[in-house]
């Protein structure tokens, strides 16, 4: 079987006729990455091309369901209203009703000063002394958190209203020139030491391939980061060969792309001939990577003493528990050296 990396798609999709790329587009509707985020009815498949089976009327159909709604008898409650009301109304006691056991007697300006207490006031006292199902969250956090002043200025008997909502404003788009910085690596400009094309998501795949075999001889760059780019297989594949050749980099953040197990498996195993990597981050891809992926970084990650920081959540206990103290001693390593 060929390598699906010397596929050129280029010239495939240059082959198709009219009919098959719009056949091509069709089934790919389900397969497209950001659609699986989707509701089911937001990414079915275009069905309007049908043509109509009959003439509809909206106004017509409108009128036989008002027709049939006002025709439909009403359904006879099970037991009818009458009104009466059942039980003893409650009639709270009154304090010189209650039993002496119950009574409680405070100091006489303990009582004078709760006798003129206001409601913003009790409800300040109240989440004080700790009755917090007198009150909302939001009134007793506030009384908790006040510094001398009344933060209940409502009282306890008052609405509970949402928080108001906060508006924060979106963060803005990575304004990285994918072109320029392309150029810049070939170039290995010394200026260029992080390269950051996080959330950029038009990045064409040649173009994210072209980027690592760049990377293979520059001498520069210390940072490199693709996060939430739409990375795919191929683009592991040649980032593993850049990892056995870069002798620069180190910290790589790969995080948030489509890269299965096979694309991990090659990077994984492309970082025993590394030797400068200090940062890798590879977590929250499309798909889990698998038991056998996470049993390979950790022997990878035992063998590595120069890594510090590994970004993925592990699904297994064994894995995390090996990739833990891994990391644990590589750090250990390192402030030994620092106090040497």
């Amino acid at each position: 079987m060929s390598d699906p990396r010397n596929i050129d798609e280029d010239a495939i999709l240059k082959g198709l006729s009219p009919e098959e790329l719009d056949q091509l587009e069709y089934e790919l509707q389900e397969m497209d990455p950001e659609n699986a985020m989707l509701p089911a009815g937001f990414r079915q498949r275009d069905q309007t091309k049908k043509s109509p089976t009959g003439p509809y009327d909206r106004d017509a159909l409108m009128q036989h369901l008002e027709k049939q709604a006002l025709e439909f008898p009403d359904r006879d409650d099970l037991v009818p209203f009458t009104g009466e009301k059942k039980g003893k109304a409650f009639v709270p006691k009154k304090p010189e009703d209650l039993p002496g056991h119950e009574q409680v007697m405070l100091e006489p300006e303990l009582e004078e000063a709760l006798k003129n207490a206001t409601d913003a006031e009790m409800c300040d006292i109240a989440a004080i002394l700790g009755m917090y199902t007198l009150m909302s969250n939001k009134q007793y956090y506030d009384a908790l958190g006040s510094h001398g002043k009344i933060a209940n200025t409502e009282g306890i008997n008052s609405v509970v209203k949402g928080d108001p909502f906060k508006m924060f404003p979106e963060e803005p788009p990575n304004s990285t020139n994918v072109e320029e910085t392309l150029e810049r690596i070939h170039n290995n400009d010394s200026g260029l030491t992080e390269v950051n094309l996080n959330n950029i998501k038009d990045i064409p795949i040649p173009t994210l391939k072209d980027i690592f075999e760049a990377m293979k001889g520059n001498s520069h760059v210390e940072s490199l980061s693709i996060a939430a780019t739409r990375s795919n297989d191929p683009v592991a594949y040649a980032c593993a060969e850049m990892l056995q050749e870069n002798t620069s980099l180190q910290s790589l953040n790969i995080e948030s792309n489509f890269i299965t197990s096979d694309g991990m498996m090659a990077i994984v195993k492309a970082m025993a001939n590394n030797a400068t990597l200090v940062e890798l981050k590879i977590d929250n891809q499309r798909q889990k990577l698998g038991d056998s992926v996470e049993m390979e970084i950790a022997s990878m990650l035992e063998n590595n003493s120069n890594i510090l920081k590994f970004g993925y959540h592990f699904t297994q206990q064994g894995p995390r528990a090996r990739a833990a103290m891994a990391i644990t001693r590589n750090n250990d390593m390192l402030r030994q050296q620092r106090l040497r």
